[in-house]
């Protein structure tokens, strides 16, 4: 599996509790507001979108426990790298002067990091498809997810 989609969830990881609460605020809204709703129809599409804002929120959560699962079982060095550079926002430099280590040495760390990250979410279920499929709707990842992906073509074309 690229490693796009690692980067993705963990630069995402900071948000998701805010869109998740947004998402929460959003439902309580629907369901105050529903009362001024007479019509079976207009009822009927409270509740659907209620139900749609719901399982949007299912799946964020399950994201993050994704995350969580997978930082918990990566190796401590690994893991307080990752959060350093894509949750945190560390630039490499400076998380390489922190860890005492030179750059080329955070850099290897950082990409073994990610593979690492990546087999731990391939081995949770969550394969490049299926983060494709399931996050298809979700246009602000998937913003994040392209721009790792244009940047990772962007570092080919230079090698090449």
């Amino acid at each position: 599996m690229k490693n796009n989609w690692t980067k993705t969830i963990l630069y995402v990881y900071k948000y998701l509790e805010r869109v998740c609460d947004g998402i929460d605020a959003l439902v309580e809204e629907s369901a105050l507001h529903s009362f001024h709703h007479r019509s079976e129809n207009e009822a009927s599409r409270v509740a659907e979108r209620i139900c749609k804002l719901c399982e949007r929120k299912a799946k964020l959560v399950n994201i993050k426990v994704l995350a969580d699962t997978c930082l918990l079982k990566s190796d401590k060095t690994s893991a307080q790298l990752l959060i350093e550079k894509y949750i945190d926002e560390d630039q490499g430099e400076d998380i390489a002067l922190r860890h005492n280590i030179n750059f080329r040495t955070y850099f290897r760390k950082m990409i073994q990091a990610e593979t690492s990250f990546s087999i731990l979410m391939l081995r949770e279920g969550f394969s490049e498809s299926k983060l494709n499929e399931y996050l298809k709707d979700e246009k602000w990842i998937i913003e994040v997810y392209e721009k790792f992906e244009n940047e990772n073509s962007g570092e080919m074309q230079d090698i090449a």
